[in-house]
């Protein structure tokens, strides 16, 4: 029978593989958590092997850290901090290198604890998050988005263009249906993934340690034989590679104008899910485009960090 709502049996499983009982998560607010995850996926409540398939590919761990940081459990809360304000800053960071979007990463910190309350209840950022992606990629999803608002916010107070804007400049403002998002996401993954496919194996293998495996400057410049300013140029430079493949993807073989590839990439804003870098990481290591054999790739790739990661680096 159709359903948003999991099993008994299949909540339990999947309590166990999210390791929810270090946080003392109760099974119904974990419950509670992976039929919003699925009603934000389908529109009509799924066949039982369709939700099995989707709650299975949730980050688990993520989500029900995520729950207890949303309930106020202190040691998640620590375990948060400590795990992931290093991921915040680094994205902070990486969108600029002066230092001015850290005050963001830090503002953050209120709305996900939930300083906010409505009807006596605390609102917590964190019942945004619904474990379709990692939870670091949301994280930097959602302090991109804060940059593009305060962006946005400071361009209101510009003298306004003597010209009035054409009706297609107007439309850009308007919600884009859920639909459009969703092949926007699709197209902006396919072009990553070859974008990616195509930059050298050293640049890859740097992008992994960074955004897949959360490793610091420091710790990839010591495992590469770089500086960490030699790290850290070298990773905005195969950022701008990217971009610039991705943007000449969509102009040369899609045929979208300068409007819909800035709609493309406010897709990939509002639905990070599809967007996991670990995940596009493998995809492109098996696109035709990419050197070698895709699983010597990968296995040599694994290797290659196992023996040159630090002492200490996390995995």
């Amino acid at each position: 029978m159709s359903s948003w709502r999991p099993s008994a049996s299949a909540v339990t499983h999947l309590y166990q593989q999210s390791r929810a009982e270090r946080w003392s998560l109760p099974v119904a607010v974990f419950a509670a958590a992976l039929e919003r995850s699925a009603r934000k996926v389908f529109v009509t409540p799924p066949e039982p092997r369709d939700l099995e398939r989707l709650l299975g590919s949730l980050h688990l761990e993520d989500l029900a850290l995520a729950c207890a940081c949303a309930g106020g459990h202190e040691g998640a809360w620590e375990h948060f901090v400590r795990e992931h304000r290093p991921v915040l800053y680094r994205a902070a960071d990486a969108i600029d290198p002066t230092g001015g979007s850290r005050e963001l990463a830090d503002s953050l910190y209120g709305e996900l604890f939930g300083l906010v309350e409505r009807s006596g209840e605390r609102r917590s950022l964190f019942s945004y998050f619904h474990g379709r992606s990692s939870l670091s990629t949301w994280l930097r999803a959602v302090l991109a988005q804060r940059h593009v608002d305060r962006v946005r916010s400071t361009r209101r107070f510009e003298p306004l263009p003597e010209a009035e804007p054409t009706p297609s400049a107007r439309s850009e403002e308007r919600p884009q249906p859920q639909s459009r998002i969703s092949a926007y996401v699709q197209l902006m993954r396919r072009a990553v993934t070859a974008a990616i496919s195509r930059l050298p194996a050293k640049d890859r293998l740097r992008l992994g340690c960074y955004y897949a495996e959360d490793l610091t400057l420091a710790q990839i410049g010591r495992a590469l034989g770089e500086h960490e300013a030699t790290v850290s140029r070298n990773l905005a430079k195969a950022r701008r590679e990217i971009r610039t493949d991705v943007e000449r993807q969509l102009r040369e073989e899609e045929r979208m104008n300068p409007s819909q590839i800035d709609e493309c990439f406010e897709a990939v804003v509002e639905d990070v899910g599809s967007l996991d870098v670990s995940d596009l990481l493998g995809a492109a290591s098996d696109h035709p485009d990419s050197s070698g054999s895709p699983g010597s790739r990968r296995k040599d790739s694994r290797d290659k960090r196992s023996k040159e990661r630090p002492e200490g680096a996390s995995a």
